[in-house]
């Protein structure tokens, strides 16, 4: 791979000078772990200058190194003791110069820190200030710890992924941290700034993992009030419960996804199976475990890749289930430019693509304090020598 790929589309992501529809807005991000961050990340590969406050003592390497830490991709970071008496003001001149604000600490962390909302858009009228949370702002867990898991466990979601005969099954922490929250603070954030472009009136956005992780449900509640979809996992259309929606695993210990909804995709599955005798009808429900049994049997003769082979360029919505590593080479996501190295990092490239203001991969991840220095001056924030001499910054 390359860090600019000879093929794919000319909106594609590439690498180089920072472009994208969002160049010229500025964020600053209170450094934290997980939603937020990946937030900020996602405006900073959209273009926004992204300058994100570590503390002063802040540990040089995370998630296995700098290089590593791909949330930090295309940001800068200033190095500020929030402790120190100049700290929270110099958080306050940046506010004063930013159209965004994410923070995701805990309700009131904020607050008693100096910089929390009021201060804030008292300096600036029009900032955005997104906040992050588990729980939200308010309500009777809002000041508890918490993480993905027990977000999703609370809003049903977690209760409706995984098999019949099973427990609940644990999708990663992207449903909950990146899907249910990271994305709705980021769509709340542009909402934000539509607003004060039309008006000039900044606001508060509060984005929690509950409800973002409940409104991504909204079409199974929709389902589940019209008595189309049961109240347990694993019987349903599309939770493993319809056996022409699930995986299915190969001889050679691989597996394939398998997803024909439509009747006409369902035909060409079984054609292509050689099961068109055996097979039942698609939504017959009394046969599905038949079926689920014909499609087992069948798809154990041949290895994953024999399979993808037979499937490829056919509407029987059959994929090969590629690993993280697999997928990185497949001539699909190749020909999108889907994944980049990016100094000496493969890594996903930014999403989704503009035709007028392509996006772009800039600077690696960001060590903690590595742009003090050009921060401060490249925002005005005060005598850049003075500071790093008082130790508010470093």
């Amino acid at each position: 791979m390359t860090e600019e790929p000879a093929s794919g589309p000319a909106s594609g992501p590439v690498s180089g000078p920072r472009g994208g529809p969002l160049g010229g807005l500025r964020v600053v991000e209170l450094a934290g772990i997980g939603p937020a961050p990946f937030c900020a990340m996602l405006l900073a590969d959209l273009g926004a200058d992204v300058v994100r406050v570590d503390r002063a003592d802040a540990p040089p390497a995370l998630l296995g190194g700098p290089s590593a830490d791909l949330m930090n991709r295309g940001k800068r970071s200033i190095a500020v003791d929030l402790k120190h008496e100049l700290g929270p003001e110099l958080v306050l001149r940046m506010a004063e110069r930013a159209d965004v604000l994410l923070e995701g600490f805990r309700p009131g962390v904020a607050e008693r820190l100096g910089v929390g909302p009021q201060p804030c858009l008292a300096r600036n009228p029009r900032l955005v200030y997104g906040r992050m949370t588990g729980w939200g702002q308010e309500g009777p867990l809002a000041h508890t710890a918490g993480h993905d898991i027990a977000y999703l466990a609370l809003t049903g979601t977690l209760h409706a992924i995984g098999r019949a005969d099973g427990p609940p099954q644990v999708p990663l922490n992207l449903v909950g941290d990146y899907g249910g929250g990271s994305m709705y603070l980021a769509v709340g954030v542009l909402a934000a700034l539509h607003e004060v472009a039309r008006s000039g009136r900044g606001q508060v956005v509060d984005a929690a993992i509950v409800d973002g992780a409940a409104h991504l449900a909204t079409i199974v509640h929709g389902m589940l009030a019209a008595g189309l979809w049961q109240d347990r996992r694993g019987v349903n259309l599309l939770d493993t419960g319809a056996p022409f929606y699930d995986v299915y695993e190969t001889s050679d210990g691989r597996y394939v996804a398998v997803g024909p909804l439509e009747r006409q995709f369902y035909a060409e599955l079984v054609r292509l199976l050689g099961v068109e005798d055996t097979a039942p009808a698609q939504y017959d429900v009394a046969a599905w475990p038949q079926l689920r049994a014909v499609l087992r049997e069948a798809f154990a003769t041949r290895t994953r890749d024999e399979w993808a082979a037979v499937f490829a360029d056919t509407d029987a919505c059959v994929a090969p289930v590629l690993s993280l590593r697999e997928a990185h080479e497949h001539p699909h996501l190749a020909a999108r430019g889907t994944f980049v190295e990016h100094h000496g990092v493969t890594q996903p490239a930014p999403a989704p693509r503009f035709s007028v203001t392509p996006s772009a991969l800039t600077t690696p991840p960001a060590i903690p304090g590595e742009h003090t220095k050009d921060v401060l001056v490249s925002w005005e924030l005060g005598d850049a020598d003075e500071l790093l001499t008082s130790g508010a910054v470093r």
